[in-house]
Order: structure tokens, then C-alpha cells, then sequence
């Protein structure tokens, strides 16, 4: 499910322009390398930076909170988000 989020994260950072040093440097990182592991799957946006990474890549911040939650914490999503029958 990492995997997936980063893939959505790379995305969405494309679309909106911008590098994953600029990202780090919004959010506050001292290095991009976290950006690229993030997007490579190999770790998770701290869910108290949620609001200023999607800042940097022109996602409206609650959209961008329930997208990783669904990837990060599936069943809290589920439990939070049910599936209208």
C-alpha cells in the first residue's frame, strides 16, 4: 500500500509542477531524499506534516489526509469512510 500511496503522491506532485526538493523545502525537510523515499513506497508522510505537503503539491488538505489514510491505515478509512450500499 506504500507503494501505491508514493505512486499517487509522485503524480499528483508532477501534476502540480513542482520538484521534490521544492516539496521538502515547504514541508520543512532538510533533505529531498525523505520526498523520494516517500514516493518510492519506503516510508509514510508523518500525518502532522499531511496539511503542508499538501500544500506544496495543490491538494486540497482533507482530500489528501483521507487518500493516505486509505493507503496507510486501510480499516481506520473503512471504519471512518464506509462504502455507501
Amino acid at each position: 500500500m506504500r507503494r501505491d500511496a508514493g505512486r499517487w503522491l509522485s503524480a499528483q506532485r508532477e501534476k502540480a509542477g513542482v520538484t521534490q526538493a521544492q516539496v521538502a523545502d515547504h514541508v520543512g525537510y532538510r533533505y529531498y531524499t525523505f520526498v523520494s523515499q516517500v514516493e518510492g513506497g519506503h516510508g509514510r508522510v508523518p500525518s502532522e506534516h499531511f496539511e503542508l505537503w499538501a500544500q506544496a503539491i495543490s491538494v486540497d488538505p482533507q482530500a489528501f489526509a483521507k487518500k493516505l489514510l486509505g493507503y496507510y491505515e486501510p480499516e481506520i478509512h473503512r471504519l471512518l469512510f464506509p462504502i455507501a450500499e
